[in-house]
């Protein structure tokens, strides 16, 4: 799992501010790649214990979105 670049962060903010503007966009789509990006983060960084838990929340969070909740 590869640490995510700058673009990637980017791109998910951007989108990010779009849907909060506009609603437009699908939540749980963006909670999903809020989580990878997030997970990524906390692989990189192993040692770092609160990483690894903002991951796993959301990650539980866009699998609840996902799951229709």
């Amino acid at each position: 799992m590869s640490r995510p670049t700058i673009s990637e962060v980017s791109t998910l903010v951007a989108d990010l501010a779009d849907f909060r503007k506009s609603d437009a966009g699908h939540q749980a789509e963006l909670m999903s790649r809020k989580a990878d990006l997030l997970e990524r983060i906390a692989a990189a960084q192993p040692d770092d214990i609160e990483a690894a838990q903002v991951a796993a929340a959301a990650r539980a969070r866009a699998d609840e979105l996902t799951a229709g909740g």
